[in-house]
């Protein structure tokens, strides 16, 4: 049998898009302790089961492995610095974490999606982690949308839909394509942006762009959504998703520029010489963000993890 490589086989698990849960449990001592977790699952509705899977290389797995009580934490949109929290800071989580304790005195987090609390059924060894199914003695459904998780980076449904919102006049939808340490850019007359389309059909926008793409030579595998704002003058919706591709054709308009350069450069419009300066510093650190607003003002959403 050919021997599987774990970092491999973990990347490969990564494509699997879950929830984030923070899930949480007391010491003997009645210290709480807390882990973030994707490995969640409901198990059945009667009687009421669900399971998670802590790992062995937590500092807390033994308590998770013997407790008698737990609570599951669905984590929601915007929690991405509580997912962060319980899942590297190794000092006090829950005086950072606003919470209340349940039924069984062990932690809740404020703002979850949904909460349940519960009493173990089964401890189960499974390799290098056990399989913890609980049954559910009480729930809290906050509703709205829960945070996601897929390859290593968080994403929102919420603000992912805001790309697709109504909106007046037409739709301009473009890419930017990273080559290694570059970013292949179209050059126009006003200076250099990324490759777009325009079209006043909303739901042919990724369809278009792709076409676009190829036919200035470029072959590319669109990712999250980047930036997203409102024109004024003239009236137009822009959105801009991330990117990584090649250029397979010559183009006597596309340029491919150093990543590190972006900020030295001309740029067709303001809002796209933002844009792209943002890219080349969130580039440094990998940590993508999502933009949503107009040319002169918006909110930048934290996406994406470090890798």
């Amino acid at each position: 049998m050919t021997q599987i490589d774990p970092r491999a086989l973990r990347n490969a698990f990564g494509n699997f898009i879950t929830g984030v849960t923070v899930v949480t449990a007391l010491r003997k001592d009645g210290t709480p302790v807390g882990f973030t977790a994707n490995s969640f699952s409901s198990v059945s509705l009667d009687p009421p089961l669900l399971l998670v899977c802590p790992g062995k290389f937590l500092s807390s797995y033994e308590t998770f492995a013997s407790c008698t009580n737990f609570a599951v934490n669905i984590l929601s949109e915007g929690q991405e610095a509580v997912s962060n929290l319980f899942a590297s800071f190794k000092g006090d989580r829950f005086a950072q974490a606003p919470h209340r304790l349940d039924l069984h005195g062990v932690p809740l987090i404020d703002g979850a999606a949904a909460q349940f609390s519960c009493s173990t059924d089964q401890i189960i060894p499974a390799g290098d982690h056990c399989i913890l199914i609980g049954r559910v003695d009480d729930f809290a459904h906050a509703g709205g949308a829960g945070l996601g998780y897929v390859g290593g980076q968080y994403f929102s449904l919420g603000l992912e839909r805001a790309v697709f919102e109504e909106t007046s006049g037409p739709a301009i939808c473009g890419a930017i394509v990273e080559d290694g340490d570059r970013v292949l850019m179209v050059q126009t007359v006003d200076g250099l942006r990324p490759p777009q389309c325009t079209h006043s059909e909303r739901g042919r926008l990724i369809n278009d762009l792709r076409d676009t793409l190829a036919s200035n030579g470029i072959t590319a595998e669109l990712g999250q959504a980047y930036s997203v704002f409102e024109s004024i003058k003239p009236r137009a919706h822009h959105t801009y998703f991330l990117a990584t591709g090649q250029l397979k054709a010559a183009s006597s308009e596309v340029i491919s520029v150093p990543i590190s350069e972006l900020p030295d450069q001309t740029f067709a419009t303001p809002a796209i010489g933002r844009m792209m300066t943002r890219f080349a510093l969130e580039a440094q650190t990998r940590n993508f963000a999502l933009y949503l607003g107009d040319t002169e003002d918006g909110a930048i959403h934290t996406l994406a993890a470090g890798n």
